[in-house]
């Protein structure tokens, strides 16, 4: 324990002495003075000490000890305690290819699920810190993990469909939001590294953080996702996935042309399970806000140091009340 007041300290511990030294002082002059009385016939005699002395002091002694709590608190007491809290980081990263486009979510996949996910940043306590990235041909963080809502909400109304999906290129660029630096040993932009060879990459340990990786068609990036689902699964990262649509998928009339996409649930299952995390199917607007009210971060305990002057005072009260009550249950007055 720590004092915000150190320094009031001595005068507390001299408050306290002088407290004893008053009561007993007070107990002697009253003693002294019943056995004048009784000296004269006018009280009876004494009980004796063995018997009664415990319930004569109790009420005093805790009198005394409230009021040295009361006395001690002025110095501000402060305590380290364990506090349990959500804590952590999530990326939303969303498939922004040209599929989300598709209208059998209203009014659209990507404005669906944009809905969906401001309703999950609204809903999450201020100490997780949220990102946002998009994911398309390529994955870019558009908006670093913040606890500022509306820096979020932003980057997330910004989102536009355009090009393909790249899943593990998506997985990679979460994790170079959660750890603040890129996570491939290359920094040459210019370069498209394989997905399966990640081994030298060190991206450290992060198990408050989750990645939650919404998309609704298949990979065309022609590298595999689940390399980097491994290495997200060593740095402690979940990576919820969410499929919107269907298996049986559907096509889309893109600048004239007919495209048909399809949702790789195999796929999905497969990059959820490799790091621990959850499968979700999103087949509406519903579905869709379920999954992200089902998805939090996990407990953890914080050390805090606090102030703990409201408990010395009120623990002073509570004994004030109890001396008080023990001296008229004994005596018929307070003091």
């Amino acid at each position: 324990m720590t004092f915000a007041w150190p320094w009031m300290l001595l005068p507390a511990l001299a408050g306290t002495v002088l407290l004893v030294l008053g009561y007993r002082r007070l107990s002697a002059r009253q003693e002294r003075r019943r056995q004048e009385l009784a000296a004269l016939g006018l009280v009876g005699p004494a009980p004796a000490r063995s018997a009664h002395g415990w319930s004569r002091r109790l009420a005093p002694t805790i009198l005394l000890a409230a009021l040295a709590l009361l006395l001690f608190s002025l110095a501000r007491p402060q305590a380290t305690i364990a506090e349990p809290r959500r804590e952590g980081t999530v990326v939303l990263a969303f498939d922004v290819s040209t599929s989300m486009t598709a209208t059998d979510l209203r009014p659209s996949r990507i404005e669906a699920a944009k809905a969906a996910a401001r309703r999950f940043v609204q809903q999450q306590p201020s100490t997780i810190r949220i990102g946002v990235v998009a994911f398309g041909d390529s994955a870019v963080v558009t908006q670093r993990p913040t606890t500022s809502r509306g820096l979020v909400l932003a980057a997330v109304d910004r989102l536009t469909p355009q090009g393909g999906t790249a899943v593990g290129r998506a997985i990679l660029t979460s994790l170079s939001a959660i750890t603040g630096r890129p996570v491939l040993a290359s920094q040459d932009p210019n370069q498209d590294p394989s997905l399966g060879t990640l081994d030298s990459a060190d991206v450290g340990y992060h198990g408050s953080a989750a990645v939650v990786l919404l998309t609704d068609g298949e990979d065309t990036s022609g590298s595999d996702p689940l390399p980097a689902a491994e290495l997200a699964s060593v740095a402690g990262v979940r990576v919820h996935t969410v499929g919107i649509g269907s298996p049986a998928g559907t096509v889309l009339q893109v600048d004239g042309f007919q495209v048909a996409t399809s949702l790789d649930e195999a796929l999905l299952k497969a990059v959820a399970a490799t790091t621990d995390g959850t499968y979700f199917p999103a087949r509406d607007e519903q579905a869709l806000r379920k999954v992200y009210s089902s998805i939090h971060p996990g407990w953890t305990v914080q050390r805090a140091h606090v102030e703990v002057t409201a408990a010395f005072a009120a623990t002073a009260a509570v004994l004030l009340l109890v001396a008080a009550l023990l001296s008229v249950a004994r005596t018929g007055r307070v003091v």
